[in-house]
Formats: C-alpha cells, structure tokens, sequence
C-alpha cells in the first residue's frame, strides 16, 4: 500500500471564467485551506465535505473577482480567517462588487485579510508549511504559495502553461511579472508542477524551456 503524499489537491473550477480554486490539504491532519475560492461557495463546500476535510483558513492570492469573490461569504459563514494577498492589492478586493455588477457575477463582498502576507512569509495547513512569494506584475500584490516538499506551486494568475499573466490591468506591470517568474519562481527548480489560476497543470522546467514570454530561448539566454 502506497503511502499518501503529505500534500492533496483538488482543482475545483468555478465561474464562468473557469478559475482554478484549490482545495489543499494536509493528509495527517485532514486540516486544509480554499485557495482562491472566486465564487460557487456550495460547490467548494461539497469538495470540502467529499473528502472530509476541516478547512482552517482561506488562502487568496490576488485581488481579482473571479479568484476572491466568494472568500468574504466563506469566511463569514465558516468563521474562517483570511491569509493573503499582499496589501498592495486592497484596492482590487475593494473593487470586487462593482466588478461583480460589470461582469454578471453574483454580488460580492470586499474584505481585509487578517493576516497580508510578504515575500519570505509561510501559511501552514494543519502540519504543513507553505512558502510565500511575493510576484508581482498581474496585480501588485500578486503572492504565490509553494509547497517545497511535495514540489507543487500555487500560482494564481501569475504563469500558465505557454503563457503568463495579463499586464494590461489598472497597476499591472510586465517587466515586474518577467522578473518575478524568473527571479523567484523559475529558482525553485525544474521539477515543480505549478497549478494555474485558469487551465492545465505544467512544471516550471517545461516553462522555462518553451514557454513563447519567459523561457531562456524567449528571453535570449539559450
């Protein structure tokens, strides 16, 4: 029998923009986190309550309405806190029920985290630690969250398979982003399988090998 590796996920896409939620957990404690719960909160709780998971914290790591528009219904309802994003993002959380009214989301509840994270910070999940690193480019307080054992990444809008993050956003910056996916993310190592905020999994080495923005033959370095 097979031994459960200490950190489980499942992708639960939610809204009409398809945005990858995690439910993460650790399989000791069967304690877990909502990683950018974005909407269809009985959805994500029917995942929760599937796998038997005690959720103790919601996890955001960035702004926009499809990633954190269910998280202040959550947290409210389950008396959960909120880690994440970094401060630099409350004027998109601030936004997010017009955003809702503009895009035909259901309506949406702006909040403040409990806790804004920085870059070197960690969130544990029942007995496991996760790494925060702080990307901007997306959005200025973009934050990323690394499982260093298990070699996965949650990385919200920041990196997708063949593609990056959107720069065209009020404060959005590219320079910033490329520097962010190589500076902190592409250091981690070859081997980590990334979960995106939209679509497929992939790995950094894949990334950094073919990815038409940011891999080394894209940036001249091949």
């Amino acid at each position: 029998m097979t031994e459960k590796p200490p950190l489980q996920i499942e992708i639960i896409p939610v809204t009409p923009f398809q945005q990858n939620c995690s439910l993460v957990w650790c399989t000791a404690s069967m304690r877990g986190a909502l990683v950018d719960a974005g909407g269809e909160p009985e959805k994500l709780l029917q995942a929760v309550a599937r796998h038997g998971v005690t959720l103790e914290k919601l996890l955001v790591t960035h702004g926009h309405l499809d990633h954190a528009g269910a998280v202040m219904e959550l947290a409210e309802k389950l008396n959960l806190p909120i880690e994440g994003p970094h401060r630099e993002d409350q004027f998109w959380i601030d936004g997010m029920p017009k955003a809702a009214q503009q895009y035909g989301f259901p309506p949406s509840r702006s909040f403040t985290p409990g806790r804004w994270l920085e870059q070197g910070d960690t969130v544990t999940l029942g007995d496991l630690t996760l790494d925060v690193y702080h990307c901007p480019g997306h959005t200025p307080g973009h934050v990323v969250f690394v499982h260093a054992e298990s070699r996965v990444a949650l990385v919200g809008d920041v990196l997708f398979r063949g593609s990056i993050g959107r720069t065209d956003f009020p404060r959005g910056n590219h320079e910033q982003l490329i520097k962010a996916i190589r500076e902190r993310l592409f250091p981690l190592g070859d081997d980590i399988t990334f979960v995106p905020g939209h679509g497929p999994l992939s790995t950094f080495g894949a990334e950094r090998r073919s990815n038409p923005f940011v891999s080394d033959i894209a940036l001249g370095l091949a």
